[in-house]
């Protein structure tokens, strides 16, 4: 089948060789002023103690006496100190960051002998399940404080390694690469007149990732046997559920290890260069991809490949979450959503899903306590707020939120003005049930008005939106490649 922009065997003419997946691979081009030129970005170097054997970029190289970089102090200390910066919540032992740092030198020896005479042997995860904002619930595994060490040593020697083996379409848990990258080349593929699109999910990725498939995928470039069976025992430690019961883990690899993002990205790189080798314009974060293309044949061609190659790795796609679908109407990537209004003109938009989000984490915020004592509402002055010791504190964590809220959701391009308003009502409405100590409208939005608000330090969206205002998503005015729908 010919490629987007080729013309078929036997026309007269052929227009401009299609470039289309080498455009979108490359998320710092400038494409009108570059359409057929791109410069890698620096990829990092491996470590030089470790021993390389074979040269050239075609075949990958193979990898041995990596165990003792693994556990040298150096390493090990860096370990230690990403995971104390990281916190996070206890393992199966009920040992946390802070109780293992009371006596950091000391445990830290004591797992570097576990390691140097490999007696190390990684406990069973902590199963956690969060709620998932499509419903349901999604399974987080919470290795020990000890086991987190360890698994970022071995992350920090094989990570450099992989680095510059992996496709320049995969932006998930990449040194310089992240949702800014494949957000940006999204923006550019949608303003370059890509109008289909292979909206794909992968079913149940990380509990159905097949052990023996990812010990091949890493056999092809680590030789060292050693560092082989220590991801092996990462992967078998167990499960432990209920607080009690251990499952086994003969499958699958727990979200919320650190070295899970890397073996994810081990594992999907035969996907990565399937489509890669088609031509196709693949954007991949983790396990959530988009295939752009300028036709439908192509966008189906483009299905066809990923189900084979997925039914390659035992994996399969979701049924009811993949659809090959033209921008008109629109699809989810990262938390935004891409589509075409019925004036044709390109938006992008906080999507539903992370407005329930947003929705659901203001509530936790600002809560409205059983047996409150609802204030005299003459009495809710601004003088009075700033310094009720309650509203400042959820003030102050609101505003925390929302900082980091607008930092990731600042880049929404739409010539929608002001769309920001409307979560701006929302916390501000929820902010006036927490105050009033009930369902608060009326005479309540006059008492407790946006001024007022402004004035007890509130953030609001809508003026942080204005100071970043990137524009509406629309075609270059020069050297535009084609895309006959896009206006």
């Amino acid at each position: 089948m010919p490629k987007d922009g080729h013309a078929e065997r036997g026309e007269p003419s052929k227009p401009p060789v299609d470039r289309s997946a080498e455009e979108i691979a490359h998320p710092y081009r400038d494409w009108a002023k570059h359409p057929a030129s791109a410069v890698e970005q620096p990829r990092p170097e491996p470590r030089s103690a470790a021993t390389p054997v074979g040269e050239g970029r075609p075949k990958p190289r193979k990898w041995y006496s990596l165990y003792d970089k693994v556990y040298a102090p150096k390493n090990r200390q860096a370990a230690w100190e990403r995971v104390k910066a990281n916190g996070g919540a206890a393992g199966c032992d009920g040992q946390t960051v802070g109780h293992f740092a009371v006596h950091a030198e000391a445990n830290l020896q004591a797992l570097h002998e576990q390691w140097r005479t490999k007696q190390y042997r990684p406990r069973p995860v902590k199963r956690v399940e969060i709620p998932k904002a499509g419903g349901g619930k999604r399974p987080l595994g919470i290795p020990c404080v000890r086991d987190r060490i360890v698994q970022q040593a071995v992350l920090q020697v094989l990570q450099p390694i992989f680095e510059p083996l992996f496709s320049q379409r995969s932006h998930g848990f990449r040194p310089e690469r992240g949702t800014r990258t494949a957000l940006d080349i999204v923006d550019r593929a949608v303003q370059y007149g890509y109008e289909w699109v292979v909206d794909a999910d992968i079913e149940k990725f990380f509990d159905t990732v097949d052990h023996a498939r990812l010990n091949r995928e890493l056999n092809r470039v680590l030789a060292d046997g050693s560092v082989l069976r220590l991801i092996q025992a990462f992967l078998t430690s167990g499960v432990l559920v209920g607080g009690s019961e251990i499952a086994a883990t003969e499958i699958g690899t727990p979200q919320g290890r650190p070295l899970s993002p890397l073996l994810a990205n081990v594992y999907l790189h035969p996907l990565d260069q399937a489509l890669e080798a088609e031509g196709f314009g693949l954007v991949r974060y983790a396990d959530d991809f988009v295939i752009f293309t300028r036709t439908r044949e192509r966008a189906e061609q483009a299905l066809r490949v990923v189900r084979t190659t997925l039914q390659g790795l035992r994996l399969r796609l979701h049924p009811e979450k993949t659809r090959v679908v033209r921008l008109d109407a629109g699809f989810d990537f990262l938390g935004f959503h891409y589509f075409r209004d019925g004036q044709g003109r390109l938006q992008k938009k906080v999507s539903a899903r992370s407005k329930r989000r947003f929705r659901d984490a203001i509530r936790q915020r600002t809560p409205r306590h059983a047996g409150q004592k609802r204030p005299q509402a003459n009495r809710c002055t601004v003088a009075r707020l700033k310094q009720n010791a309650r509203v400042q504190r959820m003030i102050a964590e609101v505003n925390r939120f929302l900082r980091g809220w607008h930092g990731y959701f600042r880049s929404a391009r739409t010539t929608y003005r002001d769309y920001l308003n409307d979560f701006d009502r929302f916390v501000r409405q929820r902010l006036r049930h927490a105050i009033s100590g009930r369902y608060a409208k009326g005479r309540w939005n006059q008492i407790l008005f946006i001024a007022a608000f402004d004035a007890i330090g509130l953030q609001c969206l809508a003026k942080q939106q204005r100071l970043s205002e990137l524009g509406p998503l629309a075609p270059p005015t020069s050297g535009y490649p084609g895309g006959s729908r896009v206006r």
